[in-house]
């Protein structure tokens, strides 16, 4: 994995800059057409036997980086790929926070192949690992969090989107003293908070969308947190869908090791308006100024890089 490290990152900075012009349009349809044009592009130009099996939706939805889509030029690692052109679509063409663009990565077959449906998930950072418990109640695994940490339920900070499906937790986190940092679009970079310490967030917990999770499930295991989810089938259909993916039992618990089965993982993301981790991308005369993030599971470490991209 380590060795495409560049190039993903040349995937996530190409993507984000092709959104730009998007941002603040109104236009969904063409920031998502954008973003995602670039993304397969570049993608198809790395050394690498790449699956998509987190991405657009499905082959008679998304025209491209549909699930199942191989890309790459086929010669190279085999490699499962989670992908997503804009997680923040709605923020960006609106011109707010909270918009990235985003490549997970794998060796084939580590990664959850995981409908777009709705996930429910919780996670916290290093401290706090093996402690959540996702068939347990909220209360005891905000205890159990607090215990692992070394705190009270009081000096807990749960980070949470801010929708209405969500405001019976809001309401007993508050109640039994702890603290609730509110989002409102896409929460990948949110749910890898907790294992950003300077951030000091304690848990992230909600309902949101499957192929977020997977994403989301890869930086946590490469940061060294601990994340676990089920998927909440609403109709017949996606309940079949899961069962066609490899999910014998569609709702059950997954653990970490369910969402992304490997060490040797990979995430990289690029800002495109600013977040909580990254700021989003700067026009300044003649060139792009793009800030981004990589964390390869291997190595357990965050890295910040910025680049300078001169118009041609």
């Amino acid at each position: 994995m380590q060795r495409l490290i560049i190039d993903f990152l040349n995937v996530t900075e190409s993507a984000a800059i092709a959104s730009l012009p998007w941002v603040g349009s109104g236009n969904k349809y063409e920031a998502d057409r954008a973003a995602t044009s670039a993304m397969r592009l570049f993608l198809n130009e790395i050394a690498m036997d790449g699956i998509v099996v987190i991405g657009e939706g499905e082959i008679d939805q998304a025209p491209m980086l549909f699930i199942g889509e191989r890309v790459g030029t086929g010669i190279g690692p085999a490699v499962d790929l989670a992908v997503d052109p804009i997680d923040g679509t709605t923020s960006t063409i609106h011109g707010q926070n909270d918009a990235i663009t985003v490549i997970a990565a794998a060796p084939k077959g580590s990664l959850l192949h995981a409908p777009d449906m709705y996930m429910e998930k919780i996670a916290t950072g290093p401290e706090a690992k093996g402690a959540i418990n996702i068939n347990r109640s909220l209360e005891e695994n905000l205890y159990a969090v607090a215990e692992a940490k070394g705190k009270k339920v009081n000096e807990l900070t749960v980070i949470i989107q801010g929708r209405e499906r969500h405001q019976s937790m809001i309401d007993q986190i508050r109640t039994l003293g702890g603290k609730v940092l509110l989002f409102e679009e896409g929460d990948v970079i949110p749910a890898m908070s907790t294992c950003i310490e300077h951030l000091k967030i304690d848990m992230f917990i909600g309902i949101g969308g499957a192929p977020e999770g997977v994403l989301a499930a890869v930086g946590i295991k490469s940061l060294g947190g601990d994340m676990q989810a089920r998927l909440l089938p609403r109709t017949n259909e996606e309940y079949e869908r899961c069962k066609q993916m490899g999910l014998s039992d569609p709702k059950q618990a997954l653990t970490h090791n369910q969402l992304v089965n490997a060490e040797d993982c990979l995430f990289v993301a690029t800002g495109i308006t600013n977040n909580m981790l990254i700021s989003g991308i700067r026009q300044n005369n003649n060139k792009f100024i793009t800030k981004s993030i990589i964390i390869h599971g291997k190595d357990k470490k965050l890295r910040y890089v910025e680049t300078e991209h001169f118009c041609k």
